[in-house]
């Protein structure tokens, strides 16, 4: 993508997300105070409860870590309490306000950054993890965001990505009862099969790919069809046997070793 036109779409997705920071409207409380950062961190290790089985958030005690599209901190907080050395870089200013107000009320230190992933402002291999949840997808060039990724992280670094799978039970049930996804209207919105998101980590070294995400009662969702998933589609399909439905994960993590 020429620079021009990539300075254009960046500017759409930073005024996209500059108004529309994931699950706000999740929390009664103000915006940027204890009650909502405690609401919001409650909710998204709720509806993202396999994060804390298979990210290491404790792991990376002295160490730098990197979160891409970081939002309001809630995963970068988790990184911090584990003893790391974070920095936190997002495309949106008002998302990097929140994550300050969070970072300094839960009494811990960050560099936070308003940056553009597809370009990030650091040397070659200087972090040790860089973790990049939910930021693919929504980029105007993903490849070049994963290159960058990839560069500032160390060799035998971890990066960890997540993107939308298309072939998910979330993608069929939307289509089936015509509810839209979260964030439809985005400027840049990508769903991946699992072969092509393969393809787009192939500059690294190993690469393990994991469906996850499988179907928990919705908060957000009324009426007729809010109870319908809650009551019976939820129960229903995780009682089926996970060897039958993995595959279907709504989410596909990255675990990628340069």
């Amino acid at each position: 993508m020429p620079d021009r036109l990539r300075s254009t779409a960046n500017d759409e997705v930073r005024q996209y997300w500059n108004t529309r920071i994931h699950d706000l409207e999740i929390s009664q409380h103000p915006p940027g105070s204890p009650g909502f950062f405690a609401d919001l961190d409650e909710y998204h290790f709720d509806k993202l409860h396999h994060l804390l089985r298979l990210v290491d958030f404790n792991g990376y005690r002295g160490r730098c870590v990197l979160d891409v599209g970081c939002g309001a901190g809630v995963d970068l907080v988790r990184f911090l309490q584990g003893g790391a050395r974070g920095t936190g870089v997002d495309l949106a200013p008002a998302a990097i306000e929140l994550a300050r107000a969070n970072v300094e009320q839960q009494g811990l230190r960050a560099e936070l950054v308003v940056a553009d992933g597809e370009s990030l402002p650091f040397a070659d291999e200087c972090f040790d993890l860089v973790f990049a949840h939910g930021v693919v997808q929504y980029t105007a060039n993903d490849r070049q965001l994963v290159e960058e990724c990839r560069r500032v992280l160390k060799p035998g670094g971890l990066a960890i990505f997540q993107v939308y799978n298309r072939i998910s039970w979330l993608n069929l049930l939307s289509r089936v009862m015509k509810v839209g996804l979260e964030h439809e209207d985005a400027p840049f919105l990508r769903k991946y099969s699992p072969a092509e998101f393969r393809r787009l980590l192939a500059g690294f070294s190993d690469v393990r790919v994991v469906p996850e995400r499988f179907p928990v009662k919705s908060r957000l969702h009324g009426g007729w069809k809010g109870a319908l998933f809650n009551t019976f589609f939820v129960g229903t399909f995780n009682a089926l046997p996970r060897a039958w439905v993995r595959r279907f994960g709504w989410h596909l993590l990255a675990f990628c070793t340069r």
